[in-house]
């Protein structure tokens, strides 16, 4: 019997409350993840935004996929499905929060940490990973405890109802909106630590992405300061785009902070978002869109962990969930600093493909 990550948002926790709760669904890019999972293991539940546990999930069958609504009235993104049992599932109120002393001190990723940080995140980033068999135990039997004698940690009703999607009609399809609040300490001008760090974050990318064979692109008002965190072998960056469009398209394209490129094909874009509106970015990758809307690229948003939340907030506004060629979100991931750091240690990047970049990217609930 082993333990897995089974991440819910606020939305999908209230759904999969309401249901039978006999199935657990997770998406398409999980296949793999899914196939480790055997019955008899167990799912631990968590819940974003909320940052507590509160349920366990017993596997009795699967993985199997199915793509009938179970969920969502039309199109469920959660095809990857198990068949399972609760042997806890917990009111949001009796959810036990991680910075809870009892968790916090004692989980293998969390112990140690300042409570400030992001660090610990990398854990609990996907659904499915799996935990330590000492993480699991002691997840399961806290939750176990509240469920015979539960203490209570109170929730912000006002806030947590901010959390829930909105559901909007288009004439193809109904399509998740979220309509962010301004906040007073949101500014969009870069801090200068964090401007060098995104820096970094951008060399990584090129580095990666030159590892495994492909051609980079820079915008030329970056490079200067990339090529000082990355020493570009000759062949690796590329002086001039060789693609095919339209003036406003190839201006956009341009300034894109990394591509990578098979040939004269874009094959992944990210954009590196070092302002705490996270906005530009997400901006550009819609634009992309909205000229060309059926281009087949891969989109990232790249922040700190610290933003993940606003990142899904913003990819989920209506002005990006009503393109032409469908919501931004369906072909725009998040990718936090932490995990490109990461796919930067990996060995052996020159044998990998690029579909390991979809291992570290999450998408809005």
């Amino acid at each position: 019997m082993a333990y897995y990550l089974d991440l819910f948002s606020p939305e999908t926790y209230e759904a999969f409350t309401k249901s039978d709760q006999s199935v657990s669904g997770f998406r398409a890019r999980q296949r793999n993840a899914a196939a480790k999972v055997k019955p008899g293991d167990k799912l631990l539940c968590y819940m974003t935004k909320l940052s507590r546990w509160f349920g366990v999930l017993e596997v009795m069958d699967g993985p199997y996929e199915d793509d009938a609504p179970i969920f969502y009235p039309e199109k469920d993104p959660f095809i990857v499905r198990f068949k399972v049992r609760p042997s806890v599932w917990l009111p949001k109120e009796l959810g036990v929060p991680i910075h809870e002393d009892e968790i916090w001190n004692h989980l293998s990723f969390t112990k140690g940490q300042d409570r400030g940080t992001s660090t610990w995140t990398g854990k609990i980033r996907s659904s499915l990973v799996r935990l330590s068999d000492a993480d699991g135990r002691l997840i399961e039997s806290k939750l176990a405890s509240q469920l015979r004698n539960g203490h209570i940690y109170e929730v912000n009703e006002q806030q947590y109802a901010k959390y829930l999607s909105h559901k909007v009609r288009t004439p193809e399809k109904v399509v998740t909106v979220s309509v962010p609040e301004d906040s007073a300490e949101e500014v969009a001008e870069a801090v200068p630590a964090e401007a060098r760090e995104s820096i970094k974050v951008q060399s990584l990318l090129a580095r990666i992405g030159a590892k495994m064979g492909f051609a980079i692109w820079l915008p030329k008002s970056d490079r200067g300061s990339v090529l000082s965190e990355w020493a570009a072998a000759d062949g690796d960056l590329l002086n001039d785009l060789p693609l095919n469009y339209n003036e406003p398209t190839l201006k956009t394209i341009e300034q894109i902070d990394v591509l990578w490129l098979k040939r004269r094909t874009i094959v992944r874009a990210f954009e590196v978002e070092h302002t705490t509106s996270v906005y530009s970015g997400i901006l550009r990758m819609a634009d992309l869109l909205a000229l060309q809307p059926n281009l087949d690229i891969k989109l990232h948003i790249v922040a700190p962990a610290a933003r993940r939340d606003k990142v899904f907030q913003e990819l989920t506004r209506p002005v990006f969930s009503l393109l032409e060629r469908g919501p931004l979100s369906d072909f725009c991931t998040y990718l936090s600093y932490d995990s490109v750091k990461e796919l930067a240690q990996m060995k052996h990047l020159s044998h990998l493909s690029d579909t390991v970049i979809d291992e570290y990217a999450e998408e809005p609930d």
